[in-house]
């Protein structure tokens, strides 16, 4: 009989792929539940096997104590000298029974049966837990089992995922015995076992697909270094190459685009931009926005942990709608690539802005042209570098004025007709005469 029991214990570790050694402790388990349940007194037992024979040893755990009032909790110190040179009053000894018990009864044996079923299946639900729970971010196999509630239940191995309905490529249909390839999003720990979610949605999916089907990615010669999808419509995905005459977007393109083609009809026909990553943010964000042809970005820098990052990009005006996508989803995409907020404007948009705020008032570039030195050649070249009045030529100094080019020699006396002008309005006077010449100030007298 002993023989007959490892031979079923090993049996069942092979079938279900458990340890030998849980199923042992399941079963001494299961045997000190039941002398417990069969012998009500029996509180302090302890069920061991032999590994080797499968012989059943029983251990009563007892208190030594001076004067002995329960033989089945306790045991005298002079017996316990016996059994233990060391022991000690009040220390818990484990004492060997020459038979363990026998006569369990019907609930004992059902009881036993219970834990040791009980045991199983928690050994194998840890089993298929520790299979999966380093899996996490990978790409697996499964086949479709059933369909709940529009969700996904897929066979993978001994244990069942689930693909909800929100990872789900949208107008994607499945069927029973499908087999679809999904990410694996998270691994957990249930009352019911582990529960195995993935998605076909996630951003982790597409780079892993390009591990798969690339074999420089494979290698490390290429790098994915960042992903953005709107599933089943259009992806976005960085690369960069490790080695400066491998070609990273041909390299995931392949010959007339074989590679980037499998990738698109796994993910029902999803169009997959492939962009070069940069270092720059700004040469990262133009590049992002193609197809479109970008003017010029602005990256707008802020303070680690205070929020997104944003650029400002310029692009031609036939290029604004191209830019920006099909309802905002090119530049929805980019942002995402990039994780910056990105602000779009076309260049007669910021002509617009930027003329009305820049342009000085008539009077100022009158007064300006009319003084000594300067004639209306140079209002252009003054008004671009900020100097769009005298009042202004006085107030950036000297220095700043004598840098525009277009001066030469003349910050001299530009530089002083400009402070008397300012002296002029300041005083009260008229400054510009009908013909437009400066006038000199006007003279008054104190009154008597």
């Amino acid at each position: 009989m002993n023989r007959e029991l490892i031979s079923v214990i090993e049996q069942i570790g092979r079938e279900k792929g458990i340890d030998k050694e849980i199923l042992f402790e399941a079963v001494e388990s299961a045997l000190q539940s039941a002398c417990r349940k069969s012998h009500a007194t029996i509180d302090n037992i302890r069920i061991e096997i032999d590994r080797k024979t499968g012989e059943f040893c029983a251990y009563l755990r007892k208190r030594v104590v001076d004067e002995v009032t329960d033989p089945e909790t306790e045991i005298s110190l002079a017996e316990a000298k016996k059994l233990n040179a060391e022991a000690e009053l009040d220390v818990e000894l484990e004492i060997k029974q020459e038979r363990p018990p026998q006569d369990l009864g019907r609930i004992a044996a059902q009881t036993a049966k219970q834990v040791i079923l009980q045991k199983v299946r928690d050994a194998e639900r840890e089993g298929i837990y520790s299979e999966f729970a380093g899996k996490e971010g990978q790409i697996l196999r499964g086949i479709v089992h059933r369909i709940e509630k529009r969700n996904v239940i897929l066979e993978i191995g001994k244990a069942e995922a689930i693909l909800p309905e929100r990872e789900q490529i949208p107008g994607e249909r499945y069927n029973p015995s499908d087999r679809i390839r999904a990410f694996v999003l998270e691994v957990r720990r249930t009352a019911k076992g582990p529960q195995i979610s993935l998605s076909r949605t996630h951003p982790g999916y597409l780079a892993r697909l390009f591990q798969t089907e690339i074999p420089e990615i494979q290698e490390g010669i290429v790098l994915v270094k960042a992903t953005a999808r709107e599933a089943g419509e259009r992806a976005k995905v960085a690369v960069a190459s490790t080695k400066r005459d491998v070609d990273p977007i041909g390299a995931c393109v392949g010959l007339r685009g074989t590679r980037i083609q499998v990738i698109s009809r796994e993910l029902r026909g999803e169009k997959i931009d492939i962009i070069e990553w940069s270092h720059d943010p700004a040469t990262f964000v133009a590049r992002a926005l193609s197809p479109a042809k970008v003017s010029s970005v602005v990256i707008n820098q802020i303070a680690e942990g205070e929020g997104q990052p944003s650029a400002v990009v310029i692009v031609p005006d036939n290029q604004l709608s191209l830019a920006i996508g099909k309802k905002g989803q090119n530049a929805r995409l980019a942002a995402k690539l990039t994780g910056m907020r990105i602000d779009i404007k076309s260049e007669s948009e910021v002509e617009t802005e930027r003329s009305p705020a820049e342009a000085p008032p008539a009077e100022d570039r009158a007064a300006l042209a009319a003084l000594p030195g300067v004639g209306p050649e140079l209002v252009d070249a003054l008004v671009a570098a900020g100097l769009g009045s005298p009042a202004a030529i006085v107030k950036a100094g000297h220095e700043k004025l004598s840098r525009v080019p277009e001066i030469g020699d003349r910050t001299d006396t530009i530089y002083s007709h400009a402070e008397k002008y300012v002296q002029h309005v300041s005083g009260g006077a008229k400054v510009v005469d009908d013909l437009g010449q400066p006038a000199a100030p006007e003279e008054t007298s104190a009154p008597a």
